[in-house]
């Protein structure tokens, strides 16, 4: 009998995930697996047969998904009509909470027994704690990336696996790209800065102007580093304009008109060779965390998102290695904290002191290793979880 499922991913990362979660199912199941819903190339090459294009979701923050409200919620209720009209064997939303779980509650209006399952678990931890209990109402199971969010999910009345985060088990650069990518672009010596402004037009747009006139102090003190920015693909256009008025020649990946392999291999050998990152605050702090990359980390929202999200926010970082780790040793500078100014004067502090640079360091193998580093990898960890919820026993 052909296991059916119905996977929602709504942005690339959404789609790795689901991707190496397919894949996971199917190396652990003997009989056939049906994949429908919405997901991007990686899903679809696994097998996905997809609603619509995934990038009609990939929105974020308040203001954004105020703008897409009408369109979103028709989506919202298309999905929700196909599920029910499917009947899988397991409803599967991946990430993208403002769209999943809506689409997870309708179909429990409509299918009450149909297994719900969520990857990812949202940042209740973080803020607006009422959503877990809310959630508990139409979401059977969550698949946790944190070590320390499956108890706020069980208290809300969720059943919660830790499955691990992926950046665990991401590919990291070869000798030979580290080589070709020195002989590229690094010619001479001097520090390497890794510069992260992020992968949407709205916060590059916020952070490229700050981020440019930190740079300026930092190599008006540094005058030998180098400054490296690999462009994420939606903003590239938008980061080659505004480097031009950046101070020190930064060198910029740009991912146009180049193979994606050929553009993941240059990232991955700028990660490798950085000695010092800036960087938006997001994931990418685990990415940076994982080939030992001493950091920086700063992020500027909306007026609207930081007077809403700021008075909800419960935590005093947002910066993923300080809450695995239960550390500050990452200087992160916020909304109104983000200005030039103190983000130079960090910088400058972890290019000169070893000590920082050590602690650093420190946290991040122990982020590594509480992630799951070492152990079965999480697309795994994730496929026995969901088989395991669609079969109990």
């Amino acid at each position: 009998m052909t296991l059916q499922l119905f996977l929602v991913a709504g942005e690339p990362s959404g789609d790795r995930l689901g991707a190496a979660l397919m894949a996971g199912i199917k190396a652990l199941t003997q009989g056939p697996v049906s994949f429908h819903g919405i997901g991007g190339p990686l899903m679809q090459a696994e097998g996905l047969q997809t609603l619509f294009p995934m990038e009609e979701l990939s929105v974020m923050g308040l203001t954004e998904i105020l703008a897409n409200y009408r369109r979103l919620a028709r989506r919202v209720q298309q999905t929700a009509d196909a599920v029910v009209a499917m009947a899988p064997d397991a409803l599967i939303t991946i990430d993208i909470p403002e769209f999943s779980l809506r689409v997870a509650e309708k179909v429990k209006q409509e299918a009450p027994d149909l297994r719900t399952i969520h990857y990812v678990a949202p940042t209740v931890w973080a803020w607006r704690p009422g959503r877990a209990k809310k959630m508990a109402k139409f979401v059977d199971h969550v698949l946790a990336l944190l070590p320390f969010e499956p108890p706020y999910m069980e208290a809300a009345g969720m059943g919660c696996d830790f499955v691990g985060h992926p950046v665990v088990t991401e590919e990291q650069a070869t000798e030979g790209e580290i080589a070709a990518f020195r002989a590229k672009h690094l010619a001479g010596e001097g520090p390497v800065i890794l510069v992260l402004p992020g992968s949407r037009r709205a916060e590059v747009e916020r952070l490229m102007p700050v981020f440019g006139a930190a740079l300026g102090d930092v190599l008006a003190r540094h005058p030998d580093a180098r400054i490296v920015l690999p462009a994420a693909p939606a903003v590239a256009g938008i980061v080659a304009a505004r480097i031009k008025d950046w101070p020190g020649q930064p060198i910029m990946l740009d991912p146009r008109g180049v193979a994606p392999e050929d553009f993941a291999a240059e990232k991955r050998a700028a990660f490798a060779v950085a000695d010092l990152a800036l960087a938006a605050s997001g994931t990418v702090s685990l990415e940076l965390a994982a080939t030992d990359t001493p950091m920086v980390v700063a992020y500027k929202m909306s007026w609207l998102n930081q007077k809403v999200i700021g008075a909800l926010l419960r935590v005093d970082t947002v910066t993923l290695v300080n809450l695995v780790t239960d550390s500050r040793t990452i200087p992160e500078f916020l909304s109104e904290n983000c200005r030039p100014v103190p983000i130079a004067a960090a910088m400058n502090h972890l290019m000169e002191d070893e000590r920082a640079r050590a602690d650093q360091l420190d946290a991040m193998a122990l982020t590594m290793r509480r992630l799951g580093r070492g152990g079965e990898a999480p697309w795994l960890r994730a496929a026995r979880a969901v088989l395991a919820q669609i079969a109990p026993g």
